[in-house]
């Protein structure tokens, strides 16, 4: 009697792709990873799922097969694709043959990023090569039982002596400060909610209503005095469409906010000073942060917004030892080459080489706008005066006349220089408009511009 292989059906991997995919279909069932298409609201959707009850997920030169091939069909089809990962990373019996599979795989996810939104749903231990899977991919997604990790604990305890557990080492706490995961899920299903969430805003991108420029004022949530910190998030709220606004990386750099949103219908991109975190000045980590963040929204044909409120970059030996020029130069980068709409908002101040970084027109921004009272200039006027006079300043002893010297000397910096006034009349600024127009305001510039002035909307990264 010949004996015939039977493979065990991959159940659990099908369930998830029911819970993520409506209507879902399978396209294949290849040793573990189930393959299938299906829709998420009106966009139709390649999906792929790792099953751990099959070996706990491992990645075999079948189950690297058939992702490789659902990455290339959605790069060919222009569909998105969404990649359920929980496997424990490459099959250790199939030796180096498995390894040169898992790197086809990667292959086809570069194949596809800039042309495709890819998504990852991490909703349990993804290791070795199941780890950057997702790190390859547009965003990454992980719920509570999630783990991303180069390796498990038992191998770092023998090579390093370190004493950790898989939750330290790879779960949600450890990769939203590390800036791996982009969205931390409250549960499995709310991870699947969260990537259908995406779908939708990626892939259903809509256009302009001229007639939603109604909205909340924003004046308020930001104080009037430059020094007083506060959360930019209910500021960006504010402006964007009610209930739209998904922040990503919210636990990395959180000193720039960026995520995704609608204005008047339109998913816009949104990239934001956080004055609540040190002070709002642009970092290295920042740098990183928010250079790849406009990269991926010009790829997917985003209109990019910036919200300002940035004293300059940190100081320091540290930040120096950490590349801030070289790594602050990622987002000058990425601005000043980005083909769709950019436009940008001054709330309190906008100082030196940030100003710059920070959606300038220098740059090429379509619009720059300021809110009455906003301060723009190579660095604060008592700042530079301090530079500029401190042989006059540090002469004068008498406490009241050095401060009455240090105003008159700012006032005299201020009109010289010009502040918000200079920046006017060079172009530097378009345009300043109270708080409570400057909904209104984006609403009906962003409609007046088209979509992307490049040969190619979705360039790779």
């Amino acid at each position: 009697m010949t004996s015939v292989l039977i493979r065990p059906v991959a159940e659990q991997a099908r369930q998830r792709l029911h819970a993520l995919l409506d209507m879902p279909t399978v396209l294949e069932d290849a040793d573990g990873v189930v393959v299938a298409r299906g829709g998420i609201g009106g966009t139709q959707v390649i999906a792929f799922a790792t099953d751990a009850t099959i070996q706990g997920g491992a990645l075999g030169e079948d189950s690297c097969r058939a992702i490789t091939a659902a990455t290339d069909r959605a790069t060919a089809e222009g569909a998105p694709i969404v990649g359920i990962w929980h496997s424990g990373g490459a099959r250790l019996r199939e030796g180096v043959s498995g390894l040169a599979a898992v790197g086809r795989m990667f292959a086809a996810q570069v194949r596809a990023s800039g042309h495709v939104p890819q998504i990852s749903v991490v909703l349990g231990p993804a290791a070795g090569g199941a780890a950057y899977g997702p790190a390859l991919t547009d965003v990454v997604v992980m719920a509570p039982a999630g783990r991303v990790l180069v390796t498990g604990p038992d191998i770092v305890r023998k090579v390093t002596g370190q004493d950790v557990d898989a939750e330290r080492l790879g779960g949600q706490e450890t990769h939203s400060r590390s800036g791996v995961v982009h969205l931390a899920a409250a549960s499995e299903s709310d991870a699947l909610q969260q990537a259908r969430r995406l779908v939708d805003l990626l892939c259903r991108q809509g256009t302009v209503d001229i007639r939603r420029t109604d909205g909340p004022d924003p004046g308020p949530l930001v104080p009037g005095e430059h020094r007083v910190a506060y959360d930019v998030r209910p500021v960006v709220r504010a402006i964007l469409d009610e209930a739209t606004f998904v922040e990503m990386q919210a636990g990395w750099a959180r000193n720039v906010v960026t995520g995704l949103g609608r204005l008047a219908g339109r998913t816009v991109g949104v990239v934001a000073n956080n004055p609540i975190r040190m002070a709002g000045c642009l970092d290295a980590t920042s740098g990183d942060k928010s250079g790849r963040f406009v990269q991926w929204c010009n790829a997917h044909g985003l209109p990019l917004l910036f919200l300002v409120d940035v004293p300059g970059y940190l100081p320091g030996v540290g930040q120096e030892d950490a590349g801030v020029v070289r790594r602050g130069a990622k987002l000058l980068h990425a601005y000043a080459a980005a083909e769709v709409p950019r436009l940008t908002v001054v709330l309190r101040k906008s100082f030196g080489g940030a100003f710059i970084a920070m959606g300038s027109k220098g740059l090429g921004a379509d619009a720059v706008f300021a809110w009455p009272g906003a301060q723009v200039d190579v660095m604060g006027a008592v700042a530079a005066i301090e530079v500029l006079h401190r042989r006059e300043l540090a002469a004068e002893t008498d406490p009241q006349r050095h401060a009455d010297l240090v105003l008159g000397l700012a006032a005299a910096h201020e009109a010289t220089t010009g502040g918000l006034g200079r920046a006017l009349s060079c172009g530097a600024v378009d345009e300043v408009l109270p708080p409570h127009l400057t909904r209104r305001r984006l609403v009906e510039t962003l409609a007046g511009l088209p979509a992307s002035r490049g040969r190619h909307r979705n360039p790779p990264l």
